[in-house]
């Protein structure tokens, strides 16, 4: 439990990512693909490289590491090919939404004998399969509506990060005890 509350920034700089991809999404909806590829590239690199430093402190890693890996390599794609068409930047991102959000459900899941703020990586890990699967079932809805859906999602999974972050963070703060406070020796 103590390295679960040690790494409590890593999740808290994961939803300042997201939330600031998706303002920047929501504010410029006139973004171009090339563009809207780079952006996603380098916040899945981003988020998957944070994912992977949080992973190196838990118990159980294995599906950190792999939503960490798939993250990376999804962004380094996204770069790697910039000229790839609308629909294949969003079935890649569809793919990578469902897959983040299984991983997050398995990680909140694990969390639950641990602690009681499971439900924000639960809620965030929901809301990625969801978007994921929309993306998949009305891949026409027009680029608009994706910047839009896409924004909206990683605002909505940052601030469930960021509340992660802050109970994690809260835990640790009752584990360690007041600030500067020696130990009663009975």
């Amino acid at each position: 439990m103590e390295e679960l509350t040690r790494t409590w920034w890593v999740y808290l700089v994961r939803g300042a990512c997201a939330i600031l991809f998706g303002l920047l999404a929501i504010l410029w909806p006139g973004i171009t693909v090339f563009a809207l590829v780079v952006v996603f590239g380098v916040y899945a690199i981003v988020n998957g490289v944070f994912a992977l430093l949080g992973s190196r402190e838990r118990g159980s890693r294995t599906w950190m590491i792999a939503y960490g890996v798939l993250s990376v390599l999804a962004g380094v794609a996204a770069l790697v090919w910039p000229g790839i068409t609308a629909l294949a930047l969003l079935f890649l991102i569809a793919a990578w939404a469902v897959v983040v959000g299984v991983a997050e459900i398995m990680a909140g899941i694990r969390l639950r004998k641990a602690t009681t703020g499971e439900w924000a990586f639960i809620l965030s890990g929901v809301l990625a399969v969801l978007f994921g699967v929309l993306l998949f079932v009305w891949p026409a809805t027009g680029a608009l509506a994706v910047v839009w859906l896409i924004g909206t999602m990683a605002i909505v999974y940052g601030v469930a990060l960021v509340a992660l972050a802050f109970r994690v963070r809260a835990l640790h703060s009752r584990r360690a005890g007041p600030a500067g406070a020696a130990p009663t020796v009975a």
